[in-house]
């Protein structure tokens, strides 16, 4: 190619281009710039953008662009898959990337190791931040900050000074969770955005993708009870006169451990994430830190209706830890189904509701402070209050097939395909909770 041929770059672009974080000289990085500044010059914000990058002052206006439906050189609006939902996913694609907009330029700008929206949080002087969802969406990388992880507070728990205790107890397997009663199923359509409570939509309930084996024949199971309920017959502990030890909460190397299921049976090895951002899907990759593939684990006694619905699995979930929450993510073409008693607590439902999460909409399930309030409260009403807590630690999901009051299947384990989580980071916090506290008087022996 010679000089005649050759690519025109704006001075603009490699001014810009100059400020990046990211050392690679990579060619998508200057098409994303390329196609912002064709953008902010129809708007007058293109000096503003460079100010803004030059200065790294949060002070700078906002700079925006259009929330939906633009296509510009090198760059086209994805829309969101739902209608409803649609204001609040506009995903940027540029050259084959796909990624929300401030997200992709706070990448380039500040933090190339940024992976998701969800490590981001507006300063409170942006007019249009991306969670408002306002027709124009902001895209200033310094009116954007990462977000930082809550220190927990320690709980104040009653030293135990004369007895010697070993709480080395398991936790409860899925049998032991049964219940009679069977909560109604929620569907979650739930745009990207960190106020995951504030913009959720109940929706009727939908039948499973066409396509998949059918229902018939299946025998109807008792729905597991994930409750924690506090039993009616733990007094409250007195906190006068006792010695208060403090236990803090540490973040263990692997935040949570999982374990995947077909129908009954356990298949293959536990996988345990030390990535922030995770990915569980039905491809044949070796699995990798941040990445755990199904469609590689074996199983000779495999049925032919879980072989058929794990071909739909496809890209499956993604999982995000940021801040002391866990959001969970469906990025295949069916809905994913999730149980999780501290998302259920949140907004009030059954602790064994089956949240329904459609293809391309995401739900926090799990927040750690939330944990840690309840964990307070428990430890004054008793060791077994404290015990109770185990089960909101462990979140179950199926892939394809739901479970609960809407389908015929009941329990989860009568579902194809499905994974459980445990949540290492606050099952260790439990732990060592108990062994500071007195166990129950009563004791209990073969016979009761």
């Amino acid at each position: 190619m010679n000089a005649l041929s050759m690519p025109f770059t704006p001075p603009i672009v490699k001014r810009l281009l100059g400020w990046k974080k990211d050392n690679s000289e990579d060619k998508w990085s200057e098409k994303a710039v390329k196609s912002l500044v064709k953008k902010l010059k129809k708007s007058g914000c293109l000096e503003e953008l460079e100010r803004a990058v030059t200065t790294q002052n949060s002070q700078t206006k906002c700079i925006t662009i259009p929330r939906s439906s633009f296509v510009t050189s090198g760059a086209q609006f994805i829309p969101h898959p739902h209608p409803k939902a649609a204001s609040l996913d506009g995903r940027l694609q540029v050259s084959h990337r796909k990624g929300l907009p401030h997200v992709i330029y706070c990448r380039l700008w500040r933090w190339p190791d940024l992976q998701s929206h969800h490590e981001l949080k507006a300063v409170e002087r942006c007019e249009y931040a991306f969670h408002l969802k306002k027709d124009e969406v902001c895209v200033n990388p310094y009116h954007y900050a990462r977000v930082e992880t809550p220190v927990l507070p320690p709980v104040l728990v009653p030293r135990q000074t004369d007895l010697s205790l070993d709480v080395s107890r398991k936790l409860p397997h899925l049998d032991e969770l049964s219940n009679n009663t069977v909560p109604d199923n929620a569907t979650f359509l739930v745009g990207m955005d960190t106020q995951s409570s504030s913009h959720t939509h109940s929706l009727p309930s939908e039948t499973p993708p066409p396509g998949y084996m059918s229902d018939d024949g299946e025998t109807s199971e008792q729905n597991m009870d994930t409750s924690s309920t506090n039993s009616n017959n733990t007094a409250p502990q007195s906190t006068e006169s006792l010695d208060l030890q403090p236990v803090s909460y540490c973040e263990p190397p692997f935040w949570c451990s999982i374990a995947y299921y077909e129908m009954h049976q356990r298949v293959g090895e536990a996988f345990h994430a030390s990535q922030p951002s995770l990915t569980i899907d039905g491809f044949t990759d070796p699995s990798s830190s941040e990445r755990f593939c199904l469609g590689l684990l074996s199983n000779v006694n495999r049925d032919p209706q879980v072989e058929q619905t794990r071909r739909h699995v496809g890209k499956g979930v993604r999982l995000y830890y940021i801040g002391g929450e866990v959001f969970a993510e469906c990025l295949s073409d069916s809905s994913i189904f999730v149980q999780s008693p501290n998302c259920n607590q949140r907004y009030g439902w059954h602790p064994a509701t089956v949240c329904k999460i459609p293809p391309g909409c995401n739900l926090k399930i799990f927040n750690n402070q939330e944990f840690a309030a309840q964990l307070s409260q428990n430890v004054n009403r008793g060791f077994e209050a404290v015990y109770e807590l185990t089960r909101m630690c462990t979140i179950r999901m199926s892939f394809v097939k739901g479970w609960g009051a809407e389908y015929r299947r009941q329990t989860v384990t009568s579902t194809p395909c499905w994974i459980e989580l445990h949540l290492n980071g606050p099952l260790q916090w439990l732990d060592r909770v108990l062994t500071q506290m007195v166990p129950p008087d009563k004791v209990c022996s073969s016979m009761s």
